[in-house]
């Protein structure tokens, strides 16, 4: 009832909003009605085309509605990310977009923002629930199921293989709610679904195309009897589609790769039957995100958990899909 309060607060006061800058204990930060905002936009890395393509859209949106954008990149670092974020309430920013890179270590951050009077969203990926919690310590999340990402592509692999094979995970980065959640949907359904199947490594490649190559490479070493490989996004999958290549095998016939995300190499990969199906969790963020601030700024309740909708590609429309991927 608090966020209620407040949010007709704004919607029927306007302007005097503005005077407060330090919320109650337990209520998200107002946002006063104006035309155009200075954001920020603390991007966890910039290397894979997924996040590319997130920040692309973002500063596209930004542009496209006169906003002032204050874009940073972690590096893969979440130190750097509760930097960049500091950095932004220094900046006096009106609003954050916030893709945190682990679930625990970008708590101060998100309690900082909220503290200064600046509300959050978090995009993508979220925090731990029980340290901060949606509609009361940050706006909202957006994003994926990513548990059921993790079914839908377990659920895929079962009906392919009959219910059979032995499993090589490729985690994403530890401590991320992709990795966490994918790979709770992915084992959990096999454990259900399919005794006949067998996970008989999960290691973490850190969502990175080469240390998923790495990886690969040693696990297959290590396990010369697996016949499938599961990467918790593309960019692991594709560098495990490239070791088992230089292990002499064929990827798609010799060993069955499966993959989330739905980037356009991806695609590319299943239309020439070397990855078997790719779950998509969509990057492109940018209109969806600035309207949940603009809606919110208007006194509208916004929901704590917003869902996006994910297509899901196998050798069935894979290359239909391609034109439009990214």
């Amino acid at each position: 009832m608090l966020i209620h309060r407040r949010q007709l607060l704004v919607g029927s006061m306007g302007g005097l909003a503005a005077f407060t800058i330090f919320p109650a204990f337990g209520a998200v930060p107002p946002l006063k009605k104006k035309d155009t905002y200075k954001v920020g936009f603390a991007q966890t890395e910039s290397n894979n085309p997924w996040r590319l393509a997130q920040s692309a859209s973002m500063k596209a949106e930004a542009a496209k509605r006169g906003c002032q954008i204050v874009y940073t990149d972690a590096a893969s670092s979440a130190a750097k990310q509760v930097a960049d974020v500091n950095s932004m309430i220094a900046q006096g920013v009106d609003f954050i977009f916030l893709p945190p890179r682990e679930e625990k270590p970008l708590i101060p951050a998100v309690m900082a923002a909220n503290k200064a009077g600046i509300p959050v969203l978090l995009i993508d990926r979220n925090v731990d629930p029980t340290l901060a919690k949606p509609g009361v310590d940050f706006l909202a999340f957006i994003g994926s199921n990513f548990v059921l990402e993790g079914q839908r592509v377990a659920d895929w692999t079962i009906q392919k293989t009959g219910g059979k094979g032995k499993i090589i995970e490729l985690e994403g980065s530890i401590g991320a709610s992709p990795a966490n959640d994918r790979k709770k949907g992915f084992d959990d359904t096999i454990k259900a679904k399919a005794p006949g199947m067998e996970i008989v490594a999960s290691q973490s490649g850190d969502f990175a195309r080469d240390k998923g190559r790495q990886l690969a490479e040693t696990l297959l070493q290590a396990h010369p009897d697996a016949t499938i490989i599961y990467g918790h996004n593309d960019e692991m999958s594709l560098g495990a589609i490239a070791a088992i290549e230089a292990a002499g095998k064929v990827p798609g016939k010799d060993i069955l790769v499966v993959s989330i995300d739905g980037e356009k190499d991806a695609i590319q990969a299943i239309v020439d039957g070397k990855l078997g199906c790719s779950c998509e969790c969509n990057p492109r963020f940018g209109p969806a995100a600035f309207d949940i601030m603009y809606k919110y700024a208007a006194g509208e309740t916004i929901a704590p958990m917003i869902i996006n909708p994910d297509n899901f590609y196998d050798a069935s429309n894979a290359a239909a899909a391609l034109p439009n991927a990214y």
